[in-house]
């Protein structure tokens, strides 16, 4: 069991909150271990658009597992917002020391930086507060105009919706981005990369439609790319024709084919492998090719 740790404070943005919180609670909706809390320095919180929130005061026991998220709150600069006490700037330090992980959405990475968990780290927030956030931490390394970073167990994302960008990266990094996947379609949000990365996962870039039947169609690819899977039975499984397939297809996903979207998924997990020390043969045989002829083909026309 993941425990995520939401650390509320007043002003706090409902989407900040609600946009992570949704995710972990959708992906424990399809059995994932994620149990959810909500603490604070008072029992009733204020939000920043007026609806009261209720939290806990004690904080739960936390494992090296888990994770403690900070959303951001509503203020005009980092400086005239609401000071985070010392009782939690602690926890978020011993948290973080403990082994966890600890990550903010918005200005809640100012409460990061007064905890001293950017000092030396890659770290973002919202666009109007990066120049503030450079100038009250001056040894944090503030990356401008993406949507999240993550260094050493330390999450940082940019404004508001981006808290959600976060939370699946987080899903993608510990189960895989199948599930990122599954987690954003059943979300029915468009699964971005991080604008500082030359790329995201095959499966999060084609998945960014409305086509349940396309949708139903790649679970199964996801789920068996390393099979042969002909086009016949992924039309069969969806119901259709094998045209229309084929034409549904490469309307959601932008002009690919079932095939071409099962050897992409192939190079790409083809590609960690050899990046972890497996040779280009036994990594091709791990994802469905008979040789690594084809591999190397395929990875000379695909940009990594």
């Amino acid at each position: 069991m993941t425990h995520v740790v939401f650390v509320l404070v007043p002003g706090v943005h409902l989407l900040d909150l609600a946009g992570p919180a949704q995710v972990f609670g959708t992906a424990a909706d399809f059995g994932h271990p994620y149990r959810l809390s909500y603490v604070a320095e008072q029992e009733q919180v204020p939000s920043a658009q007026g609806l009261p929130l209720a939290a806990r005061t004690s904080w739960p026991e936390l494992g090296p597992d888990d994770l403690v998220v900070v959303p951001g709150w509503r203020a005009p600069t980092l400086r005239g917002g609401p000071l985070p006490g010392t009782a939690l700037l602690e926890r978020l330090r011993a948290h973080h020391a403990a082994g966890g992980s600890v990550a903010s959405v918005c200005a809640g990475a100012e409460a990061l930086g007064l905890a001293g968990l950017l000092d030396g780290r890659r770290c973002t927030t919202h666009h109007g507060l990066q120049d503030e956030l450079a100038a009250r931490h001056p040894r944090a390394v503030v990356v401008r105009d993406v949507l999240f970073t993550t260094d050493d167990r330390v999450v940082t994302s940019a404004g508001i919706a981006s808290g959600i960008d976060l939370a699946l990266h987080l899903l993608a990094g510990r189960h895989g981005p199948a599930l990122a996947a599954r987690v954003a379609r059943e979300m029915v949000v468009y699964a971005r990369r991080n604008g500082h990365e030359p790329q995201a996962s095959a499966m999060l870039r084609h998945r960014s439609h409305v086509d349940d039947t396309v949708h139903r169609v790649q679970d199964l690819i996801d789920a068996r790319f390393a099979e042969a899977l002909p086009l016949a039975r992924l039309a069969a499984s969806a119901g259709v024709s094998e045209r229309t397939l084929t034409r549904l297809f490469a309307r959601a996903t932008g002009g690919l084919t079932p095939l071409r979207y099962q050897q992409t998924l192939r190079v790409e997990r083809a590609e960690h492998l050899v990046s972890h020390g497996a040779t280009v043969e036994s990594a091709a045989r791990e994802v469905g090719f008979e040789d690594a002829r084809m591999l190397r083909r395929l990875r000379a026309r695909t940009p990594f």
